[in-house]
């Protein structure tokens, strides 16, 4: 069940101000420690008068809600940004969406694989509240940056052709660099790693084993398996979605299919 604390010390007062020292019988920075904050904090919201409730295990847990609250706001701030972003720079509304979605998948895939390392395999006791947020920051800026990469020269090779066989010809173009710039970059935050500090080491590991499942996985085939499946409607509501039949090849420009010379003395 739920603790209950310690009989207080007596009352110390100073300036009006009236201060109480208990100690919990749980251990603190525990679930149990945390909800008999929670709890105080309840019940003594209710006496008529300003009370607060302090001490390591409150420090913490304002320390989680804070960084609850601050990935609750930041998060869809940035997919947002991101999401206009791209949307002006491939004149596209599906292109984005589906360049965000691996990016939070990978992303998810990322945490899940660092809960199981640092949680089961290194049996560390716990993590920084911030690390969450921090690594998502570094990852959806370098998965977003490889996707600028990917994309951008698939679209001028769409223009030039047809959006399938861009796909194919951005991907053996940009693969090789996007999947090397990957590894050095990975292997750069490892070194990270090896410093006796258990936040770098978080970092370390979720940003070097990140920007891999993005470059060799996510990016080299996810994604252009997505937009190969969806094809030129990838590109909509933009020019590209449109039928491919009145472009004129190598130019990407759109025009009214001519009568050919032939066709015009038959009607004559």
């Amino acid at each position: 069940g739920q603790s209950e604390p310690a009989a207080p010390d007596e009352p110390i007062v100073v300036g009006g101000n009236v201060l109480l020292q208990a100690t919990l019988t749980d251990q603190p920075d525990t679930a149990a420690a945390e909800a008999t904050v929670e709890r105080l904090r309840t019940e003594l919201d209710t006496v008529g008068t300003d009370v607060l409730v302090g001490g390591t295990t409150a420090l913490q847990l304002d320390t989680l809600d804070t960084s609850a609250r601050d990935r609750n706001v930041v998060i869809p701030v940035i997919l947002l940004v991101v999401f206009v972003v791209l949307a002006l720079l491939l004149r596209s509304l599906v292109a984005p969406l589906l360049l965000i979605v691996a990016n939070v998948l990978s992303f998810a895939a990322t945490l899940g694989v660092a809960a199981m390392v640092f949680n089961h395999l290194f049996d560390f006791p716990g993590g920084d509240p911030s690390v969450t947020l921090i690594a998502f920051v570094f990852l959806v800026a370098l998965g977003i940056d490889y996707s600028i990469f990917l994309m951008t020269r698939v679209r001028e090779e769409s223009l030039r052709g047809e959006t399938r066989p861009g796909i194919l010809k951005g991907l053996t173009v940009t693969g090789g660099v996007i999947t090397s710039a990957g590894v050095v970059l990975a292997a750069t935050f490892s070194a990270l790693g090896v410093l006796p500090i258990l936040f770098l080491a978080q970092i370390a590991f979720l940003v070097a084993f990140g920007v891999l499942l993005d470059t060799i996985i996510v990016r080299s085939l996810l994604v252009p398996a997505l937009a190969y499946d969806v094809g030129r409607w990838v590109w909509w509501p933009g020019q590209l979605a449109s039928s491919a039949k009145h472009r004129k090849p190598g130019n990407g420009l759109w025009t009214k299919p001519q009568r050919t010379a032939s066709a015009a003395s038959l009607e004559a």
